[in-house]
């Protein structure tokens, strides 16, 4: 299992595209939660974070090994997704990936995250 939290860096000027961006993910949660199967998906969070004028996001996820990516991905709520991805995620700076230091999880909830 692969679990991240990773910080973005938004692009300035595109605090409310990403407003329409999280409305949207949050108000098509059933055709996005049928895309996390693929992906072998077992939770993606998405945080924000604003310091002084810099907006981030944060995504974190815990998902199995083998999935699709979101980028192979033939689902209409997924094209939307890296629309928004494009518009409004400043790639000229590098994401970081937070250190994972303990992962807690009872067992019972990570076997069924292995099936």
């Amino acid at each position: 299992m692969k679990i991240e939290l990773t910080r973005y860096l938004v692009k300035p000027g595109k605090s409310q595209t990403v407003r329409e961006w999280l409305d949207f993910l949050n108000q098509n949660m059933d055709a996005v939660t049928e895309t996390l199967v693929g992906e072998k998906m077992y939770v993606e969070t998405i945080f924000s974070e604003t310091v002084g004028e810099t907006e981030y996001l944060y995504w974190y996820s815990a998902q199995g090994e083998g999935g699709t990516a979101v980028e192979e991905s033939d689902h209409w709520v997924d094209h939307a997704h890296l629309r928004f991805w494009e518009e409004c995620i400043d790639e000229s700076e590098p994401p970081v990936d937070l250190i994972q230091e303990v992962v807690m999880i009872p067992e019972p909830v990570r076997a069924s995250m292995k099936e």
